[in-house]
C-alpha cells in the first residue's frame, strides 16, 4: 500500500515554494505563462520528471497506478499551483482510459510507453455541432482493406495539437445508436500530409495556456490495430472512461478553491481593520470557516467516490455524476464568498498573491462543463432516481446490512483495495447507492456516540445527529415528490425540470452521507484537529442549509474551533483536507 503522505511530501519538495520566483513552479511564472496564453510545457516537464505520469499507468504496464486515489491526490498538488498544467496532464490520463478499459495488452503497453516517455494524448470525443450529445456525432470510420478511413472534425479537444496521438470516437454504423460507434487511436507520426489537420486553438476564459483546439480528418487511414475495444463498443468504453474523468475534474475544482482560501487567509490574518485582523471579525471568520468546511465536504465526497471505482464499481455511474454536479456547483459559492473577504485585492493584478486568486477563479469554471456539464450529470442521476430513493427509504434489513458493510471500507483510507480495474465499472447502478442507504443507521450510530460522550462533545454529536437526521428525512420527501411527479407526468417525467431539481437535492444527501461515514469509519486517518464533533457539526450545517437556509446547528464556539483547525492547517502547511497532506506555501 502506498505511503501517500510521504509521496505527496516528496512531490511538494520537488515543486518548491510557489512564492519563490526562482523555484521550479512559482506563481509568478504561472501567471506570466497565463497572460501570454502559452502552453505550460516547462511545468508539465517538471512534474513528468518527478514521475507523475507513472501514477496514471497501470503497474502491469510499467506504471504505479494501483489505487486511483493516489493519482487523484497527487494531481491536487499540481492543480493548486497551476490548474492549467494539471489539466494538461489529466488530459493525457483520461485519453489513456479508453485504452486501459478496452484495449488489448499490446495497445495498453504501447500507449503506456508513450505517456511514460513524455508523449501526449488527446481524447477526441466532442464535435462542434453536437457537444454532449455524442450519439449525434458525425465523424465516420469506413471499413477499407487492412483498416479504416476516418472523416470528420473533433472540437474542442484538449491537447489536440500538442498530442502525439488522438483517440477518436467515430461512427462505424450508418444506423448510429448505442452500438454504432467505435474508438480509434490515431497516431500522427507518419500520416500523409493533409490527412490530419489541426484546427485553430480556441482562446479561453480560464486555463488560458491550455491547448484547446481540434482535428480535421480527411480519408485518414488507420490500421485494424488502431481499433480500441472492438467495433461498436465506443459508447460503453467512453461512458466508463468518463466516470474517472468526472471525479478527476472535480479534484481540480477543489484545488482552485484550496488556493483561493490559502490566498485569502494570507490576507485575512495579516490585514488589520477595526482594531484587529480580518480573520477575527465574526462575519469574516464565519465566511472563511464555511468555505473551509465546504472544501472538507468535497474532500469527503471525492474520497468515497474515488475509492468506489475499486470497491464498488457497480455504483460508479451514480457517484461520478453526483461528484461532477455537486462539487463545482457547491464550491462556486465558496470561491465567491472568499472574493468578498479578500475585497478589492481580488481585483488587483500587480502581485502574484492576488493574481493567482483571479486565475483560479477563472480556471475553476472549467469544472462546470468539462466532460459532461451539469445537465448531463443530473440526467444520469435523474434516470436512476426512482430506484435510488426507493432503496434508501424502504430500508429493507438485508439491503441495509449489505450497504453498511460495503460503505465502511469506502470511507476508511487505511482499508486495502484490489488493483484498479476500470473495465469492471458499470453504466447503471440498478438503484444501489450504499452510502445513502446506510446513512439512516449511521445517524443512529451518531446518537449512540452522543449518549456515550460527555461535555461539549455530547451536545455536538447530538446536534450532528439531529442535522443528519433532518437531511435523511429529506429522502422521504424526495420519494413522495417523485411519486407525485410520475403520476402527474407519466413518461414525460424523465425530461421534466422538476425531476432534475429532485436529482440536485439527492446529491446534497450524498454529500452528507460521505461526511458522516468518514467521521464514523475513517477517524484514524483524519488529522487530529479535525476529529472533533465540532467539525462534523459545521459540515452538516453547511449541507442542511441547502434544504433549510435559515437553519443554525453550529454556534460561535464550534465556528471558533473549526477556525482554529483551519488556521493550524494554514500555518503548518497542510492541504485543506481531512487528511494532513503537506504543502509548501
Amino acid at each position: 500500500m502506498t505511503d501517500l503522505h510521504a509521496l505527496m511530501a516528496d512531490l511538494e519538495r520537488h515543486l518548491g515554494d510557489p512564492h519563490d520566483p526562482a523555484g521550479p513552479m512559482p506563481f509568478s511564472r504561472v501567471l506570466e505563462l497565463d497572460e501570454r496564453q502559452e502552453y505550460p510545457h516547462e511545468f508539465v516537464n517538471t512534474v513528468a520528471c518527478w514521475g507523475l505520469y507513472d501514477w496514471m499507468v497501470p503497474a502491469a504496464h510499467g506504471g504505479k497506478a494501483v489505487n486511483v486515489e493516489d493519482g487523484f491526490n497527487l494531481y491536487r498538488l499540481v492543480a493548486r499551483r497551476d490548474p492549467t498544467s494539471a489539466t494538461a496532464m489529466v488530459l493525457a490520463s483520461i485519453s489513456y482510459m479508453p485504452v486501459w478499459i478496452g484495449g488489448t495488452p499490446r495497445q495498453r503497453q504501447h500507449f503506456a510507453d508513450v505517456i511514460r516517455g513524455g508523449g501526449k494524448l488527446a481524447w477526441g470525443l466532442s464535435e462542434r455541432n453536437h457537444g454532449s450529445d455524442i450519439l449525434a456525432n458525425e465523424t465516420t470510420a469506413r471499413r477499407t482493406e487492412g483498416g479504416w478511413l476516418l472523416n470528420g472534425e473533433k472540437w474542442t479537444i484538449g491537447n489536440a495539437t500538442v498530442a502525439d496521438a488522438v483517440m477518436v470516437f467515430a461512427r462505424t454504423s450508418e444506423k448510429g445508436g448505442p452500438g454504432g460507434y467505435s474508438i480509434f487511436a490515431v497516431e500522427k507520426a507518419g500520416l500523409p500530409a493533409g490527412r490530419l489537420e489541426h484546427l485553430p486553438d480556441e482562446p479561453l476564459h480560464g486555463l488560458r495556456g491550455l491547448d484547446m483546439s481540434g482535428v480535421r480528418l480527411r480519408d485518414c487511414f488507420v490500421p485494424d490495430s488502431a481499433l480500441i475495444g472492438g467495433r461498436g463498443k465506443g459508447l460503453e468504453v467512453s461512458l466508463k472512461s468518463g466516470q474517472l474523468v468526472r471525479i478527476a475534474i472535480s479534484g481540480i475544482a477543489m484545488s482552485c478553491v484550496d488556493t483561493a482560501l490559502r490566498t485569502t487567509l494570507d490576507f485575512a490574518v495579516e490585514r488589520k481593520i477595526f482594531g484587529g485582523p480580518v480573520s477575527e471579525i465574526p462575519y469574516s471568520q464565519r465566511q472563511l470557516v464555511e468555505s473551509y468546511a465546504d472544501l472538507l465536504i468535497a474532500d469527503a465526497l471525492t474520497l468515497g467516490a474515488v475509492r468506489s471505482l475499486q470497491l464498488s464499481p457497480d455504483q460508479a455511474s451514480v457517484w461520478s455524476s453526483v461528484v461532477k454536479y455537486f462539487i463545482p456547483t457547491f464550491l462556486s459559492q465558496s470561491i465567491g464568498r472568499l472574493a468578498v473577504v479578500l475585497g478589492a485585492r481580488h481585483y488587483l493584478r500587480s502581485h502574484p498573491r492576488h493574481g493567482i486568486f483571479q486565475k483560479v477563479m477563472r480556471d475553476f469554471v472549467i469544472s462546470d462543463f468539462a466532460d459532461g456539464n451539469t445537465v448531463v450529470n443530473l440526467k444520469n442521476i435523474a434516470l436512476q432516481l426512482e430506484r435510488l430513493l426507493a432503496n434508501a427509504v424502504e430500508q429493507v434489513p438485508e439491503v441495509v446490512a449489505g450497504a453498511t458493510a460495503r460503505t465502511a471500507p469506502l470511507f476508511d483510507p487505511a482499508h486495502p483495495m484490489e488493483p484498479y480495474r476500470p473495465s469492471e465499472q458499470q453504466l447503471f447502478s440498478r438503484g444501489v447507492d450504499d452510502p445513502v442507504v446506510a446513512l439512516r443507521p449511521a445517524v443512529g450510530e451518531l446518537r449512540m456516540a452522543a449518549a456515550a460522550a460527555s461535555g461539549p462533545d455530547a451536545a455536538r454529536l447530538a446536534g450532528a445527529a439531529d442535522a443528519a437526521g433532518l437531511i435523511v428525512g429529506e429522502l422521504d420527501r424526495l420519494a413522495e415528490e417523485h411519486r407525485k411527479l410520475s403520476a402527474e407526468l407519466g413518461k414525460a417525467v424523465a425530461q421534466s425540470a422538476e425531476l432534475f431539481d429532485l436529482a440536485k437535492q439527492y446529491t446534497t444527501v450524498s454529500a452528507a452521507a460521505a461526511v458522516v461515514h468518514l467521521y464514523l469509519n475513517g477517524r484514524d486517518s483524519i488529522a487530529p484537529e479535525l476529529r472533533s464533533p465540532a467539525v462534523l457539526l459545521v459540515c452538516l450545517e453547511r449541507l442542511l442549509k441547502q434544504f433549510r437556509p435559515t437553519e443554525r446547528a453550529a454556534g460561535p464556539a464550534e465556528i471558533a474551533e473549526v477556525a482554529d483547525a483551519m488556521l493550524h492547517a494554514h500555518r503548518e502547511g497542510r492541504l485543506f483536507s481531512f487528511r494532513a497532506f503537506p504543502v509548501n506555501g
